[in-house]
C-alpha cells in the first residue's frame, strides 16, 4: 500500500509530482498518468491498457444502442399523422384488432380493451366490418373464436364480424388482411405502443390505415410491452423491406367482402347511427 509521506531518498521531479514510499522504496507519482518507478516507466498494474479496453466497449455500446433505436425511430417517423384518437379516427370499410393473448378462454385485459374500441367504433359507424385476426394454431387455443365470441356478446352482429385464424404475429395479421381478405382501407386497433408497428406494417403490406391507439395505465405490463418493442421494431424494418410471405398464406377467402355486401344491404343500420356516442374509455 502506498503512504503519501516524504522521501528523502527521491526528489519531486517536477510540477504535478510528488513522492511516497511504499515499503522502504520511492516512487514518483503523476497524478495524470500513474505511479512510475525509479527508472520512468510505468509500473506494473497501470490503467493505461485498462482504460483503452473501457473506451472500445463504451463506443460499441453507444453504436449497438444507435443501431438499436433506428428501427423504433423510422417507425415513429413513418407514422406521423396517422394515428388518431377513437373519437376523431376517419370512417374506414373495415377495422382490424390484432390478438393479445387469452387467459381461460376468454380475452385477456389488454385485448378486451382493443374490442371494447373495436366495438365502439362499429357503433359510432367508423367501421362496417371488424376483422379479428389472432392465432389458432392449436385446437385448444382459438384466439380469434374467443375475439368474435366477446364482440358478439357486446353487441355486435356475428354478420359484421369476421375471424382470420392465422394471425400468427402482427406482419402476419397486416399481410392477410391485404392479401388473404382484400382489405384495402382499414382502421387498425391496438395499444398504443404498439399500434405504430402494426399501422407501418399494414401500409408496407398495401393498406391504407389509420392506426387508432388503445389508453392504457402505464403500470408494468405497458411498460413489459413497450421494451418489447424495440425488437419487436427490427423484425418490422425487415418485414417491411422485404415482405415476406406470412406463415400461412393459404387461398383468398371472401369473408370481408361478403360482410361488407350484407352491411350495404342492410341500410340503414346501426352501423349508419352517426349520433352514437363512441366510448372512449374501458371498463376494468
Amino acid at each position: 500500500m502506498e503512504v503519501d509521506i516524504p522521501c528523502p531518498r527521491i526528489a519531486p521531479r517536477g510540477p504535478g509530482w510528488r513522492t511516497v514510499c511504499n515499503r522502504g522504496e520511492g516512487f514518483r507519482v503523476d497524478p495524470c498518468v500513474g505511479t512510475r518507478g525509479n527508472d520512468g516507466k510505468a509500473a506494473t498494474g497501470t490503467s493505461a491498457g485498462a482504460t483503452a479496453r473501457r473506451r472500445r466497449w463504451t463506443r460499441a455500446l453507444v453504436l449497438v444502442c444507435v443501431l438499436a433505436l433506428l428501427p423504433a425511430t423510422w417507425l415513429r417517423l413513418s407514422t406521423d399523422g396517422r394515428v388518431r384518437a377513437a373519437d376523431r379516427a376517419p370512417a374506414a370499410p373495415v377495422a382490424v384488432v390484432f390478438g393479445a393473448g387469452l387467459r381461460d378462454g376468454e380475452p385477456s385485459p389488454y385485448l378486451a380493451h382493443r374490442l371494447d374500441t373495436a366495438a365502439g367504433l362499429y357503433r359510432a359507424g367508423k367501421a362496417r366490418v371488424l376483422l379479428v385476426s389472432g392465432d389458432n394454431s392449436r385446437r385448444d387455443y382459438d384466439e380469434p373464436g374467443a375475439m368474435r365470441a366477446y364482440l358478439t356478446a357486446h353487441g355486435v352482429p356475428a354478420s359484421r364480424v369476421v375471424t382470420d385464424h392465422a394471425g400468427f404475429d402482427t406482419w402476419d395479421s397486416c399481410t392477410r388482411a391485404a392479401r388473404v381478405f382484400g382489405v384495402r382501407r382499414a382502421l387498425l386497433v391496438s395499444q398504443d405502443y404498439h399500434v405504430r408497428r402494426a399501422l407501418a406494417l399494414c401500409r408496407a403490406a398495401g393498406i391504407d390505415a389509420t392506426g387508432v391507439p388503445v389508453d392504457e395505465p402505464r403500470d408494468l405490463t405497458w411498460f413489459a410491452g413497450g421494451f418489447r418493442e424495440l425488437p419487436g421494431a427490427v423484425k418490422a424494418a425487415f418485414d417491411a423491406a422485404f415482405t415476406p410471405d406470412p406463415h400461412l398464406l393459404g387461398p383468398r377467402e371472401r369473408g370481408v367482402e361478403r360482410a361488407l355486401a350484407r352491411s350495404a344491404a342492410s341500410r340503414p343500420g346501426p352501423h349508419l347511427h352517426r349520433t352514437t356516442p363512441l366510448a372512449t374509455a374501458h371498463t376494468r
